[in-house]
């Protein structure tokens, strides 16, 4: 019996202890320094900040979701049914005519399509209704000590946080976004909110969440300023023959070869769609037992600044030719 309870003790010390919190990240040496550097650098409070990220616990679920994209995961087939829905081009099209004017100011200003502005906003957040459940602040702190593999990049995402929640008067224990700290109906990391988002509606403040202008705007500059180029064609399906087309998906997303090349890599491209000039790069989307083929232009590839996904990219311009495609229906009917 003495042997009995002395093993139930034991076991119960042993789950206790298994499932007691984990412990602060103010324990951690590099956190200790981050803090004191930080404090220094940006003049901000020290003692505001160790008790902001005192607070901070480990996020598991971060650290499993970070290491299993839907973009690594799934092929084109999957991927492409997550985000190419007819709800999602409904919604599309509602956000589009609620939002007309605004869309058209800022093609004219950023020179950006609103179709492609809009098809962003649904990828990323489904029009808002998908913003993200995470606090921004633990995923960036457990992405930044815990994510070895991009500890600088999210350690630098912190602090972009920390000072964007200084600049726009937002509390950092409360702005959720997506696992890797998004943010948003646009989903902006914390230094793409603090380069490239806009005050759209002049009302003194950048707002992702709750101004449809703002969003929008930011958006359309984000697109000008990596390099949109406005009127170039974003992407065409081509048919490969032979196994030379293979060398050209060796270079990537960027484009690298000139419409003119095509043919020695066995790329055939109907006439007339692109100029000789112009650069693309060739996509491979693989389905089950297939691939399609397609090119990508500068445009193309802007895209993928946002997302450095090509399925992500092809995602965004399908939605945007279906939405574009059915928007003046949509407006005589509606």
């Amino acid at each position: 019996m003495r042997q009995l309870r002395f093993f139930f003790l034991f076991f119960s010390v042993v789950i206790t202890q298994g499932f007691a919190a984990d412990p602060s990240y103010l324990d951690n040496a590099e956190v200790s320094q981050f803090i004191d550097d930080f404090s220094q650098r940006h003049q901000y409070s020290k003692s505001s900040l160790t008790a902001l990220i005192g607070e901070v616990r480990k996020q598991n679920e971060v650290l499993d979701a970070i290491q299993r994209p839907a973009e690594k995961k799934k092929n084109w087939q999957e991927y492409r049914k997550i985000f190419i829905t007819s709800r999602r081009v409904s919604e599309g099209l509602r956000f589009w005519a609620e939002n007309e004017e605004i869309l058209q100011l800022a093609g004219q200003q950023y020179g950006i399509p609103p179709e492609i502005i809009v098809a962003i906003i649904g990828v990323e957040s489904f029009y808002g209704k998908y913003e993200g459940r995470f606090l921004v602040l633990d995923s960036l702190v457990t992405l930044g000590f815990e994510y070895e593999p991009r500890e600088k990049f999210f350690r630098g995402e912190l602090e972009h946080f920390l000072l964007l929640a200084r600049e726009e008067k937002l509390d950092p224990r409360s702005v959720k976004g997506s696992y890797a700290g998004a943010m948003g109906k646009s989903q902006f990391i914390s230094s793409s909110y603090r380069r490239y988002a806009v005050d759209f509606d002049r009302d003194g403040k950048r707002d992702l969440w709750n101004s449809s202008a703002d969003v929008i705007g930011s958006i359309a500059n984000y697109f000008k300023e990596h390099g949109w180029k406005p009127n170039l064609a974003v992407a065409f399906p081509v048919t490969v023959i032979g196994e030379r087309h293979k060398l050209l998906l060796t270079k990537g997303m960027k484009p690298t070869a000139s419409i003119s090349e095509l043919p020695q890599y066995d790329v055939l491209l109907p006439g007339g769609l692109l100029a000789d000039r112009d650069e693309v790069a060739l996509l491979e989307l693989r389905k089950d037992d297939s691939s399609e083929y397609w090119v990508g232009s500068n445009n193309f590839y802007v895209i993928t600044r946002y997302n450095h996904s090509h399925m992500y990219a092809m995602a965004v311009y399908q939605l945007s030719q279906l939405i574009k495609q059915e928007f003046k229906d949509y407006v005589v009917q509606n």
